[in-house]
């Protein structure tokens, strides 16, 4: 009978193990950064729907190595936004869901990369703003996200509220597209942390 408790015990154990290291395998492929191989990724990418857009935005900018110099080569640039409503359009592929207007790029050796994308709506009914969601991921080390890209012309982007994002960030986080043969054009240049 006592073997038998310890055999039972043994058994809850490797149980509970295997429970907890496939939620941990599993949380790290979570974000969905992680949905694209890394050797399917370029400097330049388009979002899905892009021709059909209105505003149409080619964003550009150099990331950096955390000196502000030295160009960040391989480092991986995942975006997604709202629609021009201002509207996540979610998707489903088999128990996942998505937003749909993502992309993915993997700086070149100058640490340059390019979206081809559209000005996103800003949600009225929330007070959202105008905003692309960037993720960075650094060869050998955990994706983080940066701050969001936000539109100079956006109605919502007030005053007070470019007084508190120079305060508190980085200013260049505040695009200014100029119109260039039917396409918006913006860049930002990020520095790694």
């Amino acid at each position: 009978m006592k073997n038998l408790f310890t055999l039972f015990c043994l058994l809850c154990f490797c149980i509970a193990f295997n429970v907890a290291a496939a939620q941990n395998d599993n949380s790290e492929n979570l974000s969905p950064l992680y949905d694209r191989l890394d050797s399917q990724l370029s400097n330049t990418d388009t979002i899905p729907d892009f021709r059909s857009k209105t505003n149409k935005l080619k964003l550009t900018g150099t990331i950096y190595k955390s000196d502000g110099v030295t160009p960040a080569k391989d480092v991986i640039l995942f975006i997604e936004q709202p629609d021009e409503d201002g509207d996540f359009d979610l998707r489903r592929s088999g128990k996942d869901r998505y937003v749909f207007h993502r992309s993915w790029v993997k700086t070149d050796s100058d640490g340059k990369y390019t979206f081809y994308t559209f000005v996103p709506g800003n949600d009225r009914r929330y007070n959202q703003l105008q905003q692309i969601f960037p993720v960075i991921k650094e060869p050998t080390k955990k994706e983080y996200e940066i701050e969001t890209y936000l539109f100079n012309d956006d109605p919502l982007l007030t005053k007070r509220c470019r007084k508190r994002i120079v305060k508190k960030s980085n200013i260049t986080r505040i695009l200014e597209p100029k119109s260039l043969d039917g396409l918006l054009v913006a860049q930002r240049d990020i520095i790694l942390k």
